[in-house]
């Protein structure tokens, strides 16, 4: 290679890291939508969509739990595959979370086991979560299944346990420790620590460089010394750890749990990543960009709401959304392929 080759290599490696990230553009849509939604406000409602803190404030707690689930579902799909399972695991984790963590009463699932320390039912979801999650990991990277069947059979499973716990029952009655995990700004706090951690992993450690290379290349990344099959199984024991603690926060909020909690969250979750920028190829993706990209998503169901209008055309619109947020992904590929 001349001097002259090397000198335009570095200069265009300047101008990459010069440009601006792309997190702004997703962040142009969010003020975009906010600034739709304040102006339709006016006109059909006579009033602010935006200065109403208490509207803010419940759309916020509302995606938080969504966004946990995002953060673990953006890493799966980062290596290119994709997680169906994560909210029947929530309502797994919820039911089981939740008959540990009752109090004294005649409806207790396990009466010889009621008051215990809140960190008993955490560590018990938990583990549900875990255990979910290396399973689809296993199935994945050691039998050669598909991450949409492995996580499919997952999704299937998950809620069927749910609904055979406790016979379709709901489970209720929890600890005032354990309700305290979901009430005030708990949720939120605990969605922006999980982002903040898990941006860093991506970021900066081993851990991120080897997700991002498996979502590029998966032979590159097994012939440059990566065990592709362990990394799968952490990524997805990560999400489903993550869609754990969802189910944990979304039972300590409603202060109950049912085998039909986490419908469709699975979905949201990962509406909220594309939306932010995570490529469905693999190898692309910020958490930062699912962070707004969740933002996106509550920001639409609160002033669909403010509007007034109905849920089905609600669907409808982030039916579209999606679509559309993934063809604007195949064309970055394909720009990216022709850069190349």
């Amino acid at each position: 290679m001349s001097i002259q080759q090397i000198d335009t290599a570095v200069v265009a490696a300047d101008r990459s890291r010069r440009r601006l990230p792309p997190e702004l553009n997703i962040l142009s849509v969010l003020l975009g939508v906010a600034l739709i939604f304040e102006v339709l406000g006016w006109v059909l409602q006579g009033q602010s969509f935006l200065m109403n803190p208490q509207r803010l404030t419940i759309m916020i707690l509302q995606v938080s739990v969504i966004g946990i689930i995002a953060v673990g579902v953006t890493q799966v799909i980062i290596t290119g595959g994709i997680d169906l399972s994560s909210g029947s695991v929530v309502a797994m984790s919820a039911m089981v979370s939740m008959s540990f963590a009752q109090i004294a009463t005649d409806r207790a699932v396990f009466p010889g086991l009621t008051d215990l320390p809140a960190i008993v039912p955490i560590m018990i979801g938990l583990t549900c979560g875990l255990l979910a999650g290396l399973v689809n990991g296993a199935l994945i990277a050691y039998t050669g299944i598909p991450p949409f069947i492995a996580t499919l059979g997952m999704m299937v499973t998950a809620r069927g346990f749910a609904k055979w716990y406790t016979k379709g029952q709901p489970i209720s009655f929890p600890t005032p420790e354990f309700a305290a995990i979901g009430s005030g700004i708990w949720p939120v706090v605990i969605f922006l620590t999980v982002a903040v951690i898990f941006h860093v992993c991506l970021r900066y450690t081993r851990y991120g460089k080897f997700t991002y290379a498996i979502g590029a290349n998966p032979q590159a990344a097994r012939v440059s010394g990566i065990n592709v099959r362990t990394h799968l199984v952490k990524v997805y024991a990560i999400a489903g750890l993550l869609a754990g603690l969802a189910g944990i926060v979304t039972a300590a909020r409603a202060q109950t749990a049912q085998a039909g909690m986490g419908m469709m969250y699975e979905l949201d979750a990962i509406a909220a990543a594309v939306i932010g920028g995570t490529s469905l190829a693999g190898g692309a993706g910020r958490i930062t960009g699912t962070v707004i990209g969740t933002l996106i998503l509550g920001l639409m169901t609160s002033g669909f709401t403010f509007l007034r209008i109905d849920a089905y055309y609600q669907e409808i619109v982030k039916g579209c959304i999606i679509v559309t947020a993934v063809i604007a992904d195949v064309y970055r590929q394909k720009k990216r392929s022709k850069g190349a």
